[in-house]
């Protein structure tokens, strides 16, 4: 799924008007109504007080035709606007006329604190305050507002942004973003929804459609693609039936020490289990007999160090090498990886003290081969790129970072972000159960083992990623989040690939005959 810039979500109303020889006003209507239907759909006609709050925008606008439509239909609902200016938008401006045609009770006009309503735990809060257009912090009034709005408990759904919430930054005060339970977004998500510093201002997000241009959805290229089994399934290559392992690559994985040799177990049955044709394990001599026996499907390769990594040197011919996980930062080791870098042609996936080492000696990025692939985990990261002042800066300096290495960044988080160059591509699978030792050994094994057996370092990433996540959410539901350990994902990577394929269950009826999700 595209996630589309402020200014393009503008064009593409513009364009959807002109093509479809409709008013912005008519375009309003429909985004109004799909509120409508939605919130329609969920409450049959509940008696619950529902309480629009309407900026003097098309944000407010919005929420003044869902207000009409809730009247019309008998809800108990009361508007509001939110006097924050003396411009109004021409849109609002018919649709408050409009809304005022079907009721006495006319909006309720609002320009300080002591104008604020009584809103009980029970009652259902609409925020139409403020859109994506945004540009100016809000007046104190308003954030004591917004204050209210959480003071009351009740259950609160914004209307495609969390009013308040830039599409581009982090807020700098907290109490001046509208904290939802829901936001419904018009044709896409906003990237502030998956940041570690933003996702809190709405809890859940869904998106509606609202009929805009298709020609203007399918072409317009974007910055940021969101992530699900939609957009990994056209990845996934298939075998033949005389497939054979040599076909599907070798994957050295090279790493450990003295006590660190499990993550190379991980990483090796990872990339194993994620379809390599062979693996091969490269290690300290210490871990010889332990991965020989908890690993049989592998290989093993020893330094000739009891230890530690302290020359690399094999004969195999691998398709890609994994270097890094639990391999320590060493004097002798950083020396024997530079020396591997210097001769290095082969594709690279680079993980944990792998980091650490090229963030210690810089100067090695530049011995990289081209969309080498790199994992860090947040403070990793800042090694790496340096310290960002917010999600956004780090953002930019991990663009930074790809485009002068031309390398492949993957920012692991709850919500994974893969970055390459300008591009970002926003994991939507995974969970908290994931936040476990030996998770992320499990995840440079699977994107290893992509790049074996023929996926492109990129795909292998977003791909890699995806699967991942998912086999952490099918393995949660056996094992919950606590006693979720790196050793299930791998176990569960084949219902995570047998996923991709499954089709959802068709509606059941009820005994009423009424249809129901299943």
């Amino acid at each position: 799924m595209k996630i589309f810039s402020k200014e393009q979500i503008y064009e593409g109303d513009r364009l959807t008007a002109e093509r479809q020889n409709i008013s912005s006003t008519d375009l309003m209507e429909r985004a109004g109504t799909q509120i409508f239907n939605w919130m329609h759909m969920r409450m049959q006609g509940a008696q619950v007080p529902i309480h629009i709050f309407c900026g003097i925008g098309n944000n407010g606008g919005d929420g003044l035709v869902l207000g009409r439509h809730l009247i019309t239909h008998g809800y108990n609902v009361k508007t509001y606007v939110v006097n924050c200016s003396d411009k109004r938008s021409k849109d609002f401006l018919i649709n408050y006329d409009r809304i005022k045609n079907v009721t006495k009770d006319w909006p309720v006009l609002l320009s300080c604190t002591e104008d604020f309503p009584e809103i009980h735990p029970d009652d259902i809060i609409v925020d139409g305050i403020f859109g994506i257009g945004l540009n100016r912090p809000v007046d104190d009034w308003v954030k004591a507002l917004f204050v209210h709005f959480r003071t009351t408990k009740a259950f609160t759904l914004s209307i495609d942004i969390p009013s308040g919430l830039n599409t581009e930054a982090v807020p700098e005060d907290e109490d001046a973003v509208v904290w939802a339970g829901y936001t419904l977004s018009f044709a896409a998500p906003k990237v502030v929804f998956f940041l570690p510093e933003t996702a809190k201002y709405t809890v859940q997000w869904e998106i509606l459609d609202i009929g805009l241009d298709q020609d203007f959805l399918f072409t317009t290229v974007t910055d940021v693609d969101l992530i699900g089994k939609h957009e990994v399934l056209p990845m996934y290559i298939p075998r033949e039936k005389f497939a054979h392992k040599g076909q599907f690559g070798h994957a050295l994985i090279i790493g450990g020490s003295y006590g660190k040799i499990g993550a190379v177990n991980l990483a090796s049955r990872a990339a194993l289990s994620a379809g390599s044709g062979l693996v091969s394990a490269y290690i300290p001599k210490c871990g010889y007999d332990a991965l020989q026996s908890a690993f049989p499907e592998g290989m093993v390769i020893t330094d000739s160090n009891e230890t530690l990594i302290t020359k690399v040197d094999f004969k195999i011919q691998p398709t890609v090498i994994s270097f890094g996980v639990g391999v320590g930062t060493d004097t002798k080791t950083m020396t024997a990886f530079e020396a591997f870098l210097k001769q290095n042609k082969t594709p690279l996936v680079i993980d944990a003290d792998g980091i650490n080492i090229l963030s210690k000696k810089k100067a090695l990025l530049k011995l990289l081969p081209l969309q080498s692939v790199l994992t860090p985990h947040p403070k990793e990261l800042e090694r790496l790129v340096g310290k960002w002042k917010d999600d956004f800066d780090k953002l930019k300096k991990v663009k930074v970072f790809s485009k002068k290495y031309s390398a492949i960044i993957v920012i692991k988080g709850a919500h994974t972000i893969t970055v390459f160059q300008d591009k970002l591509y926003i994991n939507t699978t995974g969970n908290p159960g994931l936040a476990t030792a030996g998770s992320g050994d499990v995840l440079t094994g699977i994107i290893t083992g992509l790049i074996s057996q023929g996926y492109k370092p990129l795909a292998a990433s977003i791909f890699g990623v995806y699967l991942h996540g998912k086999s952490a959410d099918i393995a949660v539901e056996d094992f919950g989040y606590q006693s979720l350990i790196a050793s299930h994902v791998i176990g569960y990577l084949g219902e995570a690939y047998l996923d991709l394929f499954k089709q959802p269950e068709p509606p059941q009826e009820t005994e009423e005959g009424e249809v129901s999700e299943s």
